[in-house]
């Protein structure tokens, strides 16, 4: 079974940093031009030039390939985030069947290093963190090809057209956990309806109930 859940606004305190040409450590955002001015740091988009004619996505994607030291201190992506769920689902279905719908890089590996970033679907951010349907961003699909296991999707309304846009090639059934009054409208998904109280961040109970086997498909 494929598990992917969404992002966290919350990282970790030691989140890597990559460094740009002057040793700023960049900080990845939706906006640019409307970000803030601290000094030490350069803010920037995933897929603005880096150096000599890449971006800083391509230098990423580089850098998790050839970097077995890791020198900027990255972290896994289901490391990045505060919340433990992300590590229970990892020890739960194993590092390669755990990936990450980040709203920054994309459909991403748990195990794939990630810098720390400040991008959300959310429409209470800030205009410079908040990503819009309509923005440039070349995301990346780490899905398996070949693979024909069931897909499950623990994230809010905000994150399911992307979700959809970034597995709509996958050959597996592919399942989405909702609280909604009506049925999002996707296609080529079976919905289950997640009952709680909860109104925000009600996929990391929905998550946790997974996996501990309070929910089935």
């Amino acid at each position: 079974m494929k598990i992917v859940i969404q992002c966290a606004a919350t990282k970790v305190e030691n989140a890597g940093h990559m460094i740009n040409y002057d040793g700023k450590k960049v900080v990845f955002v939706a906006h640019q031009d409307s970000a803030p001015i601290a000094e030490g740091y350069f803010y920037t988009q995933p897929d603005y030039n880096a150096d000599q004619g890449r971006t800083w996505r391509q230098l990423l994607e580089d850098y998790n390939q050839r970097n077995q030291n890791n020198p900027l201190g990255l972290v896994p992506a289901y490391m990045l985030y505060k919340h433990p769920v992300y590590e229970q689902l990892v020890e739960k279905y194993g590092l390669e069947n755990v990936f990450i719908l980040s709203a920054g890089w994309g459909l991403i590996r748990a195990d794939f290093l990630t810098p720390y970033y400040d991008i959300t679907f959310s429409a209470q951010a800030d205009t410079y963190k908040r990503r819009r349907e309509k923005d440039p961003f070349f995301d990346l699909s780490m899905l398996p090809a070949s693979s024909t296991e069931d897909m499950v999707f623990f994230g809010g309304k905000s994150y399911l057209k992307l979700f959809c846009s970034l597995t709509q090639r996958y050959k597996g059934t592919r399942f989405i956990f909702y609280n909604l009054t009506e049925e999002p409208q996707v296609n080529g998904c079976k919905l289950i309806k997640y009952e709680t109280k909860a109104k925000t961040n009600w996929h990391y109970g929905c998550a946790k109930d997974f996996a501990a086997g309070r929910l089935g498909l």
